[in-house]
């Protein structure tokens, strides 16, 4: 079963977010959200200060702090990001608009099981 929890337009968070889905921001977030093995959205018109640990991030709102994903992130081209960005894959559309530092990284390569013998 797929979810996805929603951070609506009036609200405002202020802490930590963590959470085991993909998460939708329309609101205003002052701290962290990390959802490692899920996505973060930021829908335009968001506005958040915080550092971001998911395994994609798509943006097109604004952000200042770090963000950091095991897959990729995507600035859309309502994007306003200031900061630091550390992923895999990173894609800008026309438009967005980035002040920082990017850094890309090998992808996380899933985990292998042995047998012992």
């Amino acid at each position: 079963m797929e979810r996805t929890a929603e951070i609506g337009a009036s609200v405002v968070i202020k802490g930590d977010v963590t959470a085991r889905e993909d998460i939708v921001i329309s609101g205003r977030v002052e701290g962290t959200v990390s959802v490692e093995e899920f996505s973060v959205t930021v829908r335009p018109g968001a506005n958040l200060e915080a550092d971001i640990d998911a395994r994609a991030v798509i943006v097109g709102g604004e952000i200042a702090g770090t963000l950091t994903a095991a897959e990729s992130i995507e600035l859309q081209r309502t994007a306003r990001v200031q900061g630091e960005i550390v992923a895999a894959v990173l894609r800008l559309d026309d438009g967005a608009v980035f002040n920082g530092k990017a850094q890309t990284t090998k992808p996380r390569a899933a985990s292998k099981l042995q047998l012992a013998s």
